[in-house]
């Protein structure tokens, strides 16, 4: 009888201890599986959120919030000394301003209400009703009322790039389908504009008609749909056609930066603030949100490390004792058949085979056993993690100063939202992961024990027994 079916007999020698270290070794390899399709699964979904968030950043005037606050507006140059920066990939640049039409009292840009001293001005009239909010609107700082017809102000955008999700995105809108006409070439100096299609209908605008802005003929080329009423009222424009029709030759409202990788945002958005000067411009990104959505996947793949990592060797040290035992109890077994010639080999062989059918049964039992526990243990991670994330919040909250509430909403919907929905996949890589780990278990657990019992000599063993 050849050493490995001597190995495989003697796994079943004695069915309570074979029953005994077959369920030990099966908890100890279903809770390596559990961890390990865990750690799998969070990691695929940190990645999965990194790439949704995206790698932009968003550079603004110190000072400015859209129409409101004051300060400087940024400047070409800004641009340039912005792409010059290592992992910047693209910019785009993006002005922003608002047309009145005549006898309105809006603001100008200098602040004035005075009718006659407005240049903005545009024969065009929002189809956005002004309602109770756009009401508060129509007094002006002398107390006078306006006129009854008064419009809301008409939002025009100019933008140097309009290829990206990232230039959409900076101008308020997901989406940009062209109903009418083409896209504006964001390039050109050309009076042309695309406006919304609530706006055309508004004002009876088809492709190839002209309106006034800036008391200045602009075609349109396109009218499109960006899915909200709002963007559908405004106009867009190529952002040097818009400098030189508002007399802001120069200037930007905000430029969008993409970094060349997720993990480089952060040292981008630190350069960028380090060139142009904290107090010349707000630089934010998404890297907050991310950070907070991502910490509770960040526990999770500790914890699920880490206890793969204990499982393992628990699972190596329960086949080495019992393999321990095993081979002490047949001392005598082991004198006879190296007596009779056998070879150090063949008797570690042996041994080898009796850990390898044993640890084989508890990975068969273990596994099944993962596969039916690794979402509810995940859930249970999940559970305590999402609670560590909100109080975390809520303690930055707390103690952050201004706008605590507003974080701890944003970071609560973060983790709620990432944490929501992960479930594990069990594929053949798993499989095959967990059966390489019980072998590697098994051999590491006999060998080094049927090893040190092969050097002993028969005689010593015979005169012992």
């Amino acid at each position: 009888m050849g050493a490995i079916n001597r190995g495989i007999r003697n796994a079943f020698r004695n069915s309570i201890r074979t029953l005994s270290i077959t369920l030990i070794l099966a908890l100890s390899i279903a809770m390596s599986l559990i961890m390990l399709l865990a750690l799998k699964t969070v990691q695929t979904k940190i990645t999965s959120v990194k790439n949704s968030i995206g790698n932009t950043i968003t550079v603004s005037p110190a000072g400015v919030r859209g129409f409101e606050g004051g300060g400087m507006l940024l400047t070409a140059q800004n641009v340039t000394d912005i792409t010059a920066l290592p992992h910047v990939s693209s910019t785009t640049s993006i002005l922003t301003d608002r047309l009145s039409q005549p006898g309105s009292t809006q603001p100008n840009r200098n602040g004035t209400t005075d009718a006659t001293a407005q240049t903005n001005t545009t024969n065009l009239a929002s189809p956005i009703t002004p309602g109770s909010f756009g009401n508060r609107q129509r007094t002006n700082s002398t107390g006078a009322t306006p006129p009854a017809n008064f419009s809301m102000p008409i939002e025009i955008s100019g933008v140097s790039d309009l290829g990206t999700t990232q230039s959409l995105a900076a101008l308020g809108v997901s989406q940009l389908n062209i109903t009418s006409g083409n896209k504006i070439d964001a390039s050109a100096s050309t009076n042309t504009a695309m406006i919304g299609k609530d706006l055309a209908t508004k004002n009876n605008l088809s492709v190839g008609s002209t309106f006034q802005a800036y008391s200045q003929n602009v075609t349109v080329s396109g009218i499109f749909d960006a899915g909200s009423t709002f963007s559908n009222a405004t106009i867009i424009m190529p952002i040097r056609s818009l400098q030189t029709l508002s007399a802001q030759t120069d200037q930007i409202n905000s430029i969008i930066v993409s970094s060349d990788s997720i993990d480089s945002v952060s040292s981008v958005k630190d350069a960028i603030t380090a060139k142009l000067g904290s107090t010349t411009v707000d630089v934010t990104s998404q890297q907050d949100q991310s950070n907070d959505a991502v910490a509770p996947l960040q526990n999770i793949r500790t914890i699920s490390l880490y206890s793969l990592i204990g499982s393992l060797v628990a699972g190596a040290v329960i086949i080495f004792l019992s393999m321990v035992m095993i081979v002490r109890e047949r001392r005598r077994e082991i004198g006879v058949l190296k007596a009779i010639g056998s070879s150090n080999a063949k008797i570690v062989t042996q041994f080898m085979s009796e850990s390898l059918v044993l640890t084989l049964m508890g990975s068969v039992v273990g596994m099944i056993l993962g596969f039916i526990f690794s979402n509810p243990v995940l859930n249970v991670l999940v559970t305590n993690s999402e609670s560590s994330a909100t109080g975390a919040n809520v303690a930055r909250g707390a103690f952050g100063g201004g706008g605590g509430f507003a974080r701890i909403g944003n970071g609560l919907n973060s983790a709620r939202t990432v944490l929501s929905n992960i479930h594990t996949v069990v594929g053949w890589d798993i499989i095959l992961y967990g059966l390489a780990a019980a072998v590697i278990i098994a051999i590491i657990g006999s060998a080094i024990p049927a090893f040190l019992i092969s050097k002993v000599r028969p005689a010593e063993v015979m005169r012992i027994e």
